[in-house]
């Protein structure tokens, strides 16, 4: 939104400059983007009289112009304009002035012919080629009024001035109109506004003897209303409309058009004119379009409409497009001479569907589609009929012809003091806080400690309490917060607590081992969300999704990990590893809040290590997925066990379930190959853990042992065991039997083959023993290692 200054004190007394203006009306909400200054590097511009013009001897194109200037002689000028001309009151550069862009003005010849100064153009002094209107496109801009010649030119076209460029928050529509603004600037400066004349003097006749309107769709169309004004002469409006206009990027047409664009600026209120003889009945109907219907929009683009959108009727056909634009055959032209301006309340929701599926954005959708103030509907329109009668020499007809109403023009809203100061710091009284809200333009009541305050529809952007505490705020100003110093007894320290910090060193971990972070969307597709589950729990499901493949609440991490992988193998990145703390969600039936619960997954595949240098290489496989939840054990020093189990999607012989204190926490295992397969993966491996289970085990102290002064012994053992029983289970019964000189067992190799049954298989393992007191005798390790064997065997295993 463009906000002239010169408009703006038109209706408020405000004396600042405009840099001071953008200042406070930035601090108070509303930011002023830019400042663009109609001055700037403009000099010695004045109006100009032409009295005379002759052909040049040597040019065809150019004119001898004499021109006065206000100096006791006129000045000639040659100008090469096709329609300047004599009688005409014109823009003057005069010598030793100055342009946009640097231009400067000099006594010059040309085709052997002095000019002393330049008529001008108004994109020469800076107006936008788009804004200029169509009869002074190609030639000099020539006053439609009589205006002293010597006045300087910049006042004379109301350009004196400097435009401000509100970047507007959506809920501050109440600014998209100058009388909005000018409320607010009221408001910043305590002082009052004064609203434009909207009586017009009316003739004996009776609009609703000649018009008739029938609203169908009142859920959409709330009110409609039209004014009937006859004897409309058409012709260009007056220069400070025109610039007025310009200033706000809107191009001047005719006196009619221009009224109607020019109230919309004022009052935010869209009206629409319509050529009262062209539309073809005495009737308006307001209605939803039909499916498939046409009309002609006045950009000549033929449009199909649907059921969803609001049209203007005839009674029959549609004569506009509601609140987004009129039809071709009513629009106003330079032969009308009677018009109805329509003033109504349409739907936003309506508005905004019809004007993005056309692709057809003004400034009246724009303002329909936020909501519009019911305040100044009839106002507006009111003032369109004045400003017809006054610049169109219009005849203004009694009444209005209206169906619907209007609503309640103010929204009641009760605020106490105490909840005021409360909030926001201040020790202001009732009388403060009541003249904040005069200040704004709010009606307000006391009882007590309590105020009433009538909200006007103006200000849509205000529905509750807070809402008015921020008012407060910011008039009073936000500056004026009193700074206070914390109360330190209640201050906690700035510190980590355990699980963030535990966190950060997963995390690091994880990356140090060439692990990427991924974040994935917390939905899934339906099929999917409970693939990897380790609960068979309800999902739960949105009642509208942005999407069916963002549809349901995931139970595991690894559905979009493997999306993640297989978007990067398609793009040629075959070497990924990604890790993933998010959440998972578990239903517990209808109108219950589900469990979430933190995991922590992650997926390989592809080569490990690379070393181009020795061409090696190193693919990952079990034990490097193995090894990474190895090492997030160590660093969370805690215990996992590991046990082969079969998960839906991973493969039945390569997966093994992580085990914390007896307690399945997670799993870690190649995916299957169909699974593979179907994403076009090679060998790929995931784990998913319970964070939350991990972050709820409580490590305690770290404690230390010295390093051993004697050496150990190792011994290797080789069985042949059952091939059903799990290796984790052949290490327990060493741990258990090894009394406190074994220090490890380890499985260094598995055979299954030649020369071993069918159902069994042979395990070699190797032994550690250290003795941290004294050195270690074969007679101890000997005793040790036969109690060991002896449990193997009473286990089933037989040594090889």
């Amino acid at each position: 939104m463009f906000i002239s200054k010169e408009w703006l004190e038109s209706f408020v007394a405000i004396n600042q400059p405009v840099n001071v203006l953008a200042e406070k009306i930035t601090r108070t909400g509303i930011e002023v983007d830019d400042i663009i200054d109609y001055t700037k590097d403009i000099k010695n511009l004045v109006v100009g009289y032409v009295q005379s013009k002759a052909p040049h001897p040597d040019a065809d194109k150019l004119s001898l112009c004499q021109v006065d200037i206000g100096e006791e002689a006129p000045v000639q000028i040659v100008c090469g304009a096709p329609n300047v001309d004599a009688g005409q009151s014109v823009i003057v550069a005069t010598v030793g002035g100055r342009l946009p862009g640097g231009i400067k003005i000099k006594r010059a010849k040309l085709r052997g012919e002095r000019s002393e100064g330049m008529i001008c153009s108004l994109q020469e002094i800076g107006i936008s080629p788009n804004l200029v209107p169509k009869q002074f496109e190609s030639g000099i801009y020539v006053f439609t009024s009589e205006v002293k010649p010597g006045t300087d030119a910049l006042t004379a076209l109301y350009l004196n001035d400097q435009v401000m460029e509100f970047d507007l928050t959506p809920n501050r529509a109440d600014a998209l109109s100058m009388i909005g603004t000018a409320y607010e600037t009221a408001a910043l400066y305590n002082v009052p506004m004064k609203k434009p004349e909207t009586q017009s003097e009316l003739t004996n006749k009776q609009a609703t003897n000649e018009l008739s309107i029938n609203v169908q769709n009142q859920d959409k169309v709330p009110y409609y209303s039209a004014r009937i004004v006859k004897n409309v002469k058409i012709h260009p409006s007056p220069e400070w409309m025109q610039m007025r206009l310009i200033k706000a990027g809107i191009r001047p047409i005719n006196n009619v058009v221009d009224i109607s664009n020019y109230v919309l600026l004022e009052y935010g209120q869209p009206l629409h004119m319509f050529d009262k003889d062209q539309i073809g009945s005495d009737q308006i109907e307001v209605r939803q379009a039909k499916a498939e219907e046409k009309m002609t929009t006045l950009d000549d683009q033929e449009r199909i409409l649907k059921d969803s959108d609001i049209v203007i009727t005839n009674g029959n056909t549609p004569i506009a497009i509601a609140g987004v634009m009129g039809g071709d055959f009513s629009e106003v032209t330079e032969n009308t001479t009677n018009v109805i301006i329509e003033g109504a309340i349409f739907d936003p929701v309506s508005i905004r569907h019809t004007s993005r599926r056309l692709n057809l954005r003004s400034e009246a959708s724009s303002r329909f589609e936020k909501g519009i103030a019911t305040e100044f509907v009839d106002e507006a329109v009111d003032r369109a009929c004045y400003l017809l009668q006054q610049y169109a020499s219009g005849t203004v007809l009694q009444d209005r012809v209206a169906e619907g109403d209007l609503g309640q023009f103010v929204t009641p809203i009760e605020i106490t003091v105490e909840k005021v100061n409360k909030t926001i710091g201040f020790e202001l009284s009732k009388e403060d806080i009541e003249a904040i809200f005069v200040q704004l333009g709010f009606e307000t009541t006391q009882e007590g400690n309590t105020l009433t305050v009538m909200v006007p529809s103006r200000r849509k952007d205000i529905t509750i309490k807070e809402d008015l505490i921020e008012e407060i705020a910011r008039i009073y100003g936000y500056d004026e917060i009193p700074s206070t110093l914390p109360v330190f007894e209640h201050v906690t320290p700035g510190t980590l607590n355990d699980r963030q910090a535990k966190t950060r060193i997963v995390k690091a971990t994880l990356e140090g081992a060439g692990l990427s972070q991924a974040i994935n969307y917390s939905l899934v597709d339906k099929a999917r969300a409970t693939d990897f589950a380790l609960q068979d729990r309800s999902t739960i499901s949105l009642l509208m999704p942005m999407s069916e493949a963002h549809a349901t609440l995931r139970q595991s991490l690894i559905p979009h990990l493997i999306d993640d992988v297989s978007y990067n193998v398609a793009r040629s990145n075959h070497h990924v590893a990604l890790y993933e703390l998010g959440r998972v969600f578990f239903g517990n039936g209808k109108d219950q809040l589900p469990d979430e619960v933190e995991y922590l997954s992650g997926i390989l595949t592809g080569d490990y290590a690379v070393n181009t240098w020795q061409s090696k290489k190193e693919a990952i496989d079990f034990f490097v997925a193995k090894g990474v939840v190895e090492r997030i054990a160590e660093i969370l020093d805690v215990q996992f066990e590991y046990e082969a189990g079969e998960i839906s999607g991973l493969h039945p012989g390569r997966t093994a379930l992580v085990k914390l204190n007896n307690e399945i926490v997670g799993f870690v295992g190649e995916l299957h190959p169909q699974t593979e397969s179907d994403y076009d993966l090679k060998r790929t491996y995931v784990f998913e853990l319970n964070y939350d289970k991990l972050m709820s085990v409580s490590v305690g102290y770290i404690n230390y042992q010295p390093i051993p002064r004697f050496p150990g012994v190792s011994r290797d053992i080789a069985l042949v065991i059952n091939r059903a029983m799990p290796s984790a289970k052949i290490v327990n019964v060493i741990k258990n039997n090894g009394g406190d000189i074994l220090q490890n067992a380890e499985v260094f190799d598995v055979y299954e083959g030649e020369h071993v049954a069918e159902d069994e298989k042979s395990i070699a393992l190797r032994l550690s023993y250290l003795d941290t007191k004294q050195t270690l005798t074969d007679d101890k390790v000997n005793e040790v290692h036969d109690r060991i064997l002896e449990a193997l065997q009473a286990e089933g295993a037989t040594i090889r």
